[in-house]
């Protein structure tokens, strides 16, 4: 991201592509031009594995989300706060794609009362089928 991103956010609203208050655009124009290489490869997310690392973060969780974000619903705040946040989970494999919130709620509540060994092995091939389609696929 550029480095003036935050401040420039408010100005893009109109632009949001997601229902709700997660704040999304495919073709972001704060990206620089090596985000716009690496973004779509998913090689942004290499950093968080520091943060595995340190404990901070697990392989599988709800994402960690902006404290905006994190206020439109206390209920499911309160529930997605039992678990360690992730860098992968059920949304991003169950929906690739940018969709409303209320899905996000769904599938982060869904692994927060389903988490399982098994569900994580689940979503941690998913994820890996679905990097290495974005790799290998001439076609994407």
């Amino acid at each position: 991201m550029v480095i003036d991103a935050e401040e420039t956010k408010s100005s893009l609203y109109s632009k949001n592509e997601v229902k709700g208050p997660m704040f999304k655009i495919k073709k972001d124009p704060r990206l620089t031009k090596f985000g716009k290489i690496i973004r779509p490869l998913k090689l942004d997310e290499l950093p968080q594995f520091w943060n595995v690392l340190k404990g901070e973060l697990s392989f599988v969780g709800p994402r960690p989300l902006a404290d905006e974000e994190m206020r439109s619903n206390p209920e499911w705040r309160e529930m997605r706060l039992k678990v360690k946040p992730g860098i992968t989970g059920m949304w991003q494999v169950e929906n690739n794609d940018y969709r409303s919130f209320d899905e996000w709620i769904h599938w982060d509540t869904y692994y927060v009362t389903n988490q399982s060994l098994i569900l994580d092995i689940k979503i941690l091939f998913k994820t890996i089928t679905s990097l290495s389609k974005l790799i290998f696929d001439k076609d994407h």
